[in-house]
């Protein structure tokens, strides 16, 4: 059997010392793209902000591609988020914003910069490198977004409702759009969202939050 790329094991979800889900188990593959369903309020961004090592882990395990990340930092997780609103640097252009993590990773300016503009190809946005982030549409935004997520190669992908704030024309062109582009590059994405539609949309399984654990 293929070693996952994601492997939750026993996970408990917390905030301030107080444990609301406990015993998560849930494993992804190469490419696959899960999305989590549950209401607001109900523990999706905790699960990611956990898997990406924002908030601690009060129990259970997370590995990737086999290695134990539950105590290692952020940059040596393997691990990217992406936000319902982007979260561009205003100061930077989009090119900089895309590099910005690849520099912090120890990429040399060369290596940054063909990766950078190897992403703004594939995503459609050559010769947009050098425009100002509010210069760009919201679906433009989230694409860029997208690209400083996984321009350092991150094993898993999540998408905290990335979609929610864009009009339902864009947000249904994304999710399909997006689906793709995490398939081909070989990343497990773990999308979280109330949209049932959205998560059918874009997901090759669909759970809900409250059957992977229980209450502690």
């Amino acid at each position: 059997m293929t070693e996952p790329r994601l492997d939750v094991q026993g996970l408990a979800l917390g905030y301030e010392g107080t444990v609301f889900l406990a015993g998560i188990d849930l494993q992804l593959a190469t490419g696959e793209i899960v999305a989590i369903l549950g209401p607001s309020g109900s523990g999706k961004s905790t699960l990611l902000a956990e898997l990406a090592g924002v908030l601690p882990v009060p129990q259970g395990r997370i590995i990737v591609d086999g290695r134990d990340v539950t105590r290692a930092p952020i940059h040596e997780r393997g691990v990217g988020l992406i936000f319902q609103e982007p979260l561009l640097f205003p100061h930077l252009d989009v090119a900089a914003n895309i590099a910005y993590g690849l520099r912090r990773h120890g990429w040399s300016r060369r290596e940054a910069d063909a990766r950078t503009q190897e992403l703004l190809d594939w995503l459609g946005l050559a010769g947009y490198g050098f425009r100002r982030t509010d210069e760009l549409s919201g679906g433009q935004a989230q694409r860029v977004a997208l690209a400083r997520a996984i321009a350092p190669g991150p094993a898993v992908l999540g998408l905290d409702e990335p979609f929610s704030a864009l009009d339902t024309e864009l947000r249904q062109r994304l999710v399909v759009e997006v689906a793709r582009m995490l398939r081909e590059a070989g990343i497990a994405a773990l999308h979280v969202t109330h949209d049932a539609q959205e998560a059918h949309a874009i997901a090759d399984r669909v759970i809900e939050l409250s059957s992977l654990g229980h209450a502690p």
